[in-house]
């Protein structure tokens, strides 16, 4: 089984098959969020630190942090934004940026082992992130995109996942290092959209044996109640093989999707994580009362 640990300074999520859905929050980025956008640029972070804890309240096992604001100093204000968030919780995160120094920023102050978002196939990126991603023992996001573009053709994306695997391991990155993002389209444009990502994601499971990832809110753009579709979505590719995915944990519907994904997949043993979430807090009351009243008699 391919399986893959990532860890802040203090706790472990165990990312492969078998095991139970990642989700990885999402809501520590700039992109589309302007008043979030204007306030870590002038160096406030309050939104951010709220952003990060009720995500992970929320149930998110790693947080995804973003520091993408034009003409601002990224590669500071992610370093930045990475020891905030490894200070007030424990969770591991996924480093996000298309700039290389930023990267690098995050990754040098950086607690455990991150995994890094991402590399795409075209030759330049693949040749300074790799050798980044091996100095600091990091994970890595794979793209399926390349210097042609995304391909609507699954196939043609899997030949890039698989190159970029392969180049990975010319680096020393071990597959169970490399997390593939098969790239989900808006359904409501491309209608295939879904079967081809299914399509996808079982032949990187079944022949290229990686874990994987996606910006699951992507397939539901343009769409009204958006969180119905990315919770089909998102139960779908767990059966298909994925195993992790970049998204809201402060959806109720599309978390309870999951974790009901994770019981019926026998992820989840016993349902305990099912009845730990969902359980009637008056039942829980009354048990602990019958306990109680039980060691009393004796």
């Amino acid at each position: 089984m391919t399986e893959l640990i990532l860890s802040s300074s203090s706790k472990e999520v165990r990312m492969g098959f078998g095991l139970p859905f990642v989700i990885i929050g999402e809501r520590i980025n700039p992109t589309g969020r302007k008043a979030l956008a204007a306030e870590m640029k002038r160096g406030d972070y309050s939104r951010v630190e709220a952003d990060a804890l009720a995500q992970v309240a929320a149930g998110a096992h790693m947080l995804d942090v973003n520091a993408g604001i034009p003409l601002a100093d990224e590669p500071a204000m992610l370093r930045d934004v990475v020891q905030l968030v490894q200070s007030i919780t424990d969770v591991p995160l996924s480093i996000d940026s298309s700039i290389v120094a930023a990267l690098e920023a995050g990754l040098s102050v950086y607690q455990g082992k991150p995994l890094v978002n991402s590399v795409t196939g075209e030759e330049e990126r693949l040749e300074v992130v790799l050798p980044l991603v091996a100095k600091y023992g990091a994970a890595v996001v794979a793209i399926s995109n390349d210097e042609t573009g995304i391909s609507e053709d699954p196939d043609e994306r899997f030949k890039v996942a698989k190159k970029i695997v392969e180049r990975a391991a010319d680096h020393g990155i071990p597959r169970s290092d490399v997390v593939v993002d098969p790239l989900v389209m808006p359904i409501g444009a491309i209608n295939s959209a879904g079967l081809q990502v299914m399509h996808l994601v079982r032949r990187l499971r079944d022949e290229l044996q990686v874990n994987t990832t996606c910006g699951a809110s992507n397939v539901s753009f343009g769409l009204p109640n958006r969180n119905g579709v990315n919770s089909a979505f998102l139960t779908m590719a767990m059966a298909a093989g994925m195993t992790s995915a970049i998204t809201s944990s402060l959806h109720p519907e599309v978390m309870q999707a999951v974790l009901g994904a994770d019981v019926m997949m026998g992820h989840d043993p016993n349902c305990e994580r099912w009845i730990r979430q969902y359980r009637d807090p008056a039942t829980v009351r009354v048990d602990r009362g019958r306990r109680s009243r039980g060691r009393k008699r004796a």
